[in-house]
Protein backbone atom coordinates (compact mmCIF):
# COMPACT_ATOMS: atom_id res chain seq x y z
CA UNK A 1 0.00 0.00 0.00
CA UNK A 2 1.11 3.27 -1.23
CA UNK A 3 2.09 5.96 1.78
CA UNK A 4 1.33 9.51 1.95
CA UNK A 5 2.60 11.60 4.82
CA UNK A 6 0.31 14.81 5.42
CA UNK A 7 1.94 17.40 6.67
CA UNK A 8 0.45 20.57 8.11
CA UNK A 9 2.32 23.81 9.55
CA UNK A 10 1.93 26.54 12.20
CA UNK A 11 -1.14 27.21 14.11
CA UNK A 12 -2.96 24.80 12.15
CA UNK A 13 -3.57 22.82 15.40
CA UNK A 14 -5.47 25.49 16.51
CA UNK A 15 -8.55 25.41 13.23
CA UNK A 16 -11.95 25.53 14.46
CA UNK A 17 -10.88 27.98 17.07
CA UNK A 18 -8.76 30.34 15.02
CA UNK A 19 -10.61 32.50 12.33
CA UNK A 20 -13.44 29.91 11.63
CA UNK A 21 -14.66 32.50 8.87
CA UNK A 22 -11.63 32.12 6.70
CA UNK A 23 -10.58 28.84 7.70
CA UNK A 24 -13.44 26.39 8.42
CA UNK A 25 -15.28 25.22 11.87
CA UNK A 26 -13.40 21.87 11.98
CA UNK A 27 -10.44 20.88 14.02
CA UNK A 28 -7.23 19.73 12.71
CA UNK A 29 -8.14 16.22 13.94
CA UNK A 30 -11.25 16.21 12.53
CA UNK A 31 -9.98 17.17 8.84
CA UNK A 32 -7.59 13.93 9.58
CA UNK A 33 -10.11 11.50 10.08
CA UNK A 34 -11.52 12.88 6.64
CA UNK A 35 -8.47 12.41 5.20
CA UNK A 36 -7.91 9.25 6.54
CA UNK A 37 -11.54 8.48 5.52
CA UNK A 38 -11.09 8.77 1.91
CA UNK A 39 -7.23 7.62 1.61
CA UNK A 40 -8.40 4.27 2.61
CA UNK A 41 -11.43 4.49 0.23
CA UNK A 42 -8.29 4.89 -2.25
CA UNK A 43 -5.96 2.28 -1.12
CA UNK A 44 -3.43 4.54 0.62
CA UNK A 45 -1.80 4.71 4.08
CA UNK A 46 -1.54 8.14 5.81
CA UNK A 47 0.30 9.83 8.45
CA UNK A 48 -0.86 13.09 9.29
CA UNK A 49 1.58 15.19 11.20
CA UNK A 50 1.75 18.87 12.51
CA UNK A 51 4.19 21.22 13.63
CA UNK A 52 4.51 24.65 14.50
CA UNK A 53 8.37 24.35 14.53
CA UNK A 54 10.43 24.61 11.12
CA UNK A 55 13.11 22.46 11.81
CA UNK A 56 10.32 19.36 12.93
CA UNK A 57 9.20 20.04 9.50
CA UNK A 58 12.28 20.06 7.86
CA UNK A 59 13.21 16.54 9.99
CA UNK A 60 9.94 14.83 9.14
CA UNK A 61 10.42 15.81 5.42
CA UNK A 62 13.73 14.38 5.28
CA UNK A 63 12.80 11.08 6.99
CA UNK A 64 9.74 10.62 4.52
CA UNK A 65 12.35 9.71 1.86
CA UNK A 66 12.65 6.28 3.55
CA UNK A 67 9.00 5.21 4.52
CA UNK A 68 6.69 7.72 2.48
CA UNK A 69 5.46 7.69 -1.25
CA UNK A 70 3.90 11.31 -1.71
CA UNK A 71 3.82 14.68 0.46
CA UNK A 72 0.82 16.34 0.77
CA UNK A 73 1.57 19.94 2.47
CA UNK A 74 0.05 22.53 3.78
CA UNK A 75 3.10 24.74 5.16
CA UNK A 76 0.72 27.33 6.77
CA UNK A 77 3.03 30.39 7.54
CA UNK A 78 6.12 29.02 6.26
CA UNK A 79 4.73 29.04 2.93
CA UNK A 80 5.97 32.32 2.12
CA UNK A 81 9.56 32.61 4.20
CA UNK A 82 10.67 29.08 4.66
CA UNK A 83 13.71 27.98 2.43
CA UNK A 84 14.50 25.40 4.53
CA UNK A 85 11.55 23.21 4.42
CA UNK A 86 11.67 24.09 0.76
CA UNK A 87 15.29 22.93 0.51
CA UNK A 88 13.85 19.76 2.23
CA UNK A 89 10.91 19.12 -0.23
CA UNK A 90 13.59 19.47 -3.00
CA UNK A 91 15.33 16.42 -1.56
CA UNK A 92 12.20 14.38 -1.62
CA UNK A 93 11.88 11.68 -4.89
CA UNK A 94 8.07 11.72 -4.70
CA UNK A 95 5.63 13.56 -5.71
CA UNK A 96 4.59 16.75 -3.70
CA UNK A 97 1.21 18.42 -3.80
CA UNK A 98 0.48 21.43 -1.86
CA UNK A 99 -2.66 22.72 -0.18
CA UNK A 100 -4.28 25.97 1.37
CA UNK A 101 -7.48 26.02 3.26
CA UNK A 102 -8.12 29.41 2.14
CA UNK A 103 -7.00 31.28 -1.71
CA UNK A 104 -3.86 32.70 -1.49
CA UNK A 105 -4.31 34.90 -4.08
CA UNK A 106 -7.14 36.82 -2.39
CA UNK A 107 -5.10 37.50 0.75
CA UNK A 108 -2.55 39.47 2.21
CA UNK A 109 0.07 40.51 -0.76
CA UNK A 110 2.44 39.03 1.14
CA UNK A 111 0.98 35.82 1.05
CA UNK A 112 0.05 35.44 -2.43
CA UNK A 113 3.93 34.23 -3.03
CA UNK A 114 4.58 30.48 -2.40
CA UNK A 115 8.10 29.26 -1.83
CA UNK A 116 6.63 25.69 -2.58
CA UNK A 117 4.15 26.12 -5.07
CA UNK A 118 6.77 25.80 -8.27
CA UNK A 119 8.43 22.53 -6.88
CA UNK A 120 5.12 20.29 -5.90
CA UNK A 121 3.02 19.18 -8.64
CA UNK A 122 0.33 21.30 -7.79
CA UNK A 123 -1.54 23.69 -5.67
CA UNK A 124 -4.84 23.10 -4.54
CA UNK A 125 -5.75 26.22 -2.13
CA UNK A 126 -9.53 28.27 -1.62
CA UNK A 127 -11.66 25.36 -0.50
CA UNK A 128 -11.57 24.77 2.80
CA UNK A 129 -11.31 21.51 4.18
CA UNK A 130 -11.57 19.82 0.67
CA UNK A 131 -8.36 20.85 -0.65
CA UNK A 132 -7.09 18.16 1.42
CA UNK A 133 -10.04 16.12 0.32
CA UNK A 134 -9.17 16.88 -3.20
CA UNK A 135 -5.30 16.73 -2.44
CA UNK A 136 -5.93 13.21 -1.39
CA UNK A 137 -7.65 12.27 -4.56
CA UNK A 138 -4.85 14.21 -7.04
CA UNK A 139 -1.94 11.88 -4.89
CA UNK A 140 -3.86 8.67 -5.26
CA UNK A 141 -4.33 9.42 -8.98
CA UNK A 142 -0.91 10.64 -9.38
CA UNK A 143 0.55 7.11 -6.94
CA UNK A 144 -1.77 4.88 -9.49
CA UNK A 145 -0.08 6.45 -12.90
Amino acid sequence: MKKVLVINGPNLNLLGEREPEKYGPESLEEINQQIAELARELGLEVECFQSNHEGDMVERIQAARRDVNAILINPAGYTHTSVAIRDALLTFPGPIVEVHLSNLARREEFRKRSLVSDIALGTISGFGKNSYLLGIRAVAQILAT
